[in-house]
């Protein structure tokens, strides 16, 4: 992949795509093509196949999905399912059918087994029963993986398909009803502390633990493996440093400077106990993160006061 490709970042106004475009364009690549919802709505094949005709990207980032948290999943089932499975397939077989050299398909770390041993490695994939609360979203995921390891074996298609732990960074949804768990705990934080509340209810009992990983640094992993893997395995990307949400939120209270106290709503899901991701794949290859979780929920911290806490406060 050299400077002159003609690269198309699918999703990049999300968080992760417009990690990718950042990351992209200061590494010097120029021939960067996107499309908003509203230019190109990707659940609509015959909508999609014009645009590849059209347009030729050489290099394609499948970052494009419909996300959401706990709440989110367990209200649209349905939408979760239909969407991904839409938008996956239909970019998968147009770029295969128009000519891409290689695709990158951007999964998740819900595709494992709800209880799956710690560290979670690759091959665990399919090994057990998923979470249910995000189990319609993970189903899409694993059928997004299976479709470009199904294209590589039949076509030869050249698709790779990454793995990322729970992310977070600029760029992030702060939207009350869909936000994953930072996004969330930031804004209701930040509520907090503007209307002088002397509480913030936490969903769940503090206990789980989980990896998160700044979504720049994620974004160094996809162009990295887009120039150097191959495989048809899939690969993990995560921190290696986990938390607990108690720990987590304590993190963000500090972050946000909310002086008040952190209350755990027990009648809410946890969720997954635990989840880790065993990272020696991509670790392997040379990646490493470079942001610390405190300097991370700094930077996000900031960029939710520039971009959202500045239109609504």
């Amino acid at each position: 992949m050299d400077k002159s490709a003609r690269i198309y970042v699918a999703g990049h106004r999300g968080l992760v795509g417009s990690a990718i475009l950042r990351r992209l364009r200061s590494a010097g690549f120029a021939d960067i093509v996107v499309r908003d919802r509203k230019e190109l709505d990707l659940t609509d094949q015959a909508a999609v196949n014009r645009f590849f005709a059209e347009e030729r990207p050489e290099y394609v980032f499948l970052a494009a999905a419909r996300v959401g948290g706990i709440k989110a999943n367990s209200a649209f089932p349905a939408d979760f399912i239909r969407d991904n499975l839409l938008i996956q397939t239909n970019v998968i077989d147009a770029a295969y059918r128009f000519g891409a050299a290689k695709l990158l398909f951007l999964g998740s770390s819900c595709i494992y087994p709800r209880l799956a041993p710690q560290p979670i490695r690759e091959e665990y994939l399919l090994s057990g029963p998923l979470e249910p609360t995000n189990e319609w979203y993970a189903v899409a995921k694993i059928a997004g993986i299976k479709t470009v390891q199904a294209f590589r074996r039949q076509y030869g298609f050249r698709g790779i398909s990454l793995m990322p732990t729970n992310l977070y960074g600029p760029g992030d949804d702060f939207d009350p009803e869909n936000a994953h768990v930072i996004p969330a705990l930031i804004r209701r934080f930040h509520e907090a502390k503007m209307s002088g509340a002397r509480e913030v209810a936490v969903w769940g009992s503090g206990a789980p633990r989980r990896e998160f990983l700044y979504v720049d640094d994620l974004a160094d992993a996809c162009i990295l493996l887009m120039r150097v893997y191959d495989g048809e395995e899939i690969v993990n990307v995560g921190s290696g440093e986990e938390v607990t949400i108690a720990e987590l939120a304590e993190a963000v209270r500090r972050t946000v400077g909310f002086e008040g106290n952190i209350a755990f709503d027990r009648s809410k899901p946890d969720g997954t106990p635990r989840k880790l991701l065993d990272s020696s794949r991509v670790r392997s290859l040379g990646w490493r993160p470079a942001t610390a979780l405190a300097e991370g929920l700094r930077l996000t911290y900031e960029w939710f006061l520039a971009h959202v806490a500045a239109k609504c406060w």
